[in-house]
């Protein structure tokens, strides 16, 4: 139910998000790099990103649920909305042929 609402209210302003991310240096390379490198977020890096929806729950009100306390357990959700491809990555595979 969370998901539904929040992807609804995400979509419909995905456009601005897109437009205002590309103003911030590196934002969506940090947003991302969980989904695309399989590697967990440090602290620093949770922090840059509290940051940047800081600055984006200006322009777009529903962001704010990402910046409260227990929000970054939210961000998975967040990623998932924006991300525009249709399938994730494949897992980074061994590109060895097995005998």
């Amino acid at each position: 139910m969370l998901k539904f609402f929040l992807k609804r209210l995400i979509l419909k302003n995905k456009n601005l998000i897109f437009q205002e991310a590309q103003q911030m240096q590196g934002f969506l390379f940090l947003l991302f790099k969980e989904r695309n490198t399989d590697t967990k977020w440090t602290r620093e890096e949770k922090e840059q990103i509290r940051k940047y929806l800081k600055h984006l729950s200006a322009y777009i009100p529903v962001i704010i649920l990402f910046i409260l306390p227990g929000g970054s357990l939210l961000l998975p959700i967040l990623v998932e909305i924006l991300d525009r491809r249709k399938q994730r990555r494949a897992a980074n595979v061994s590109s060895i042929p097995a005998n």
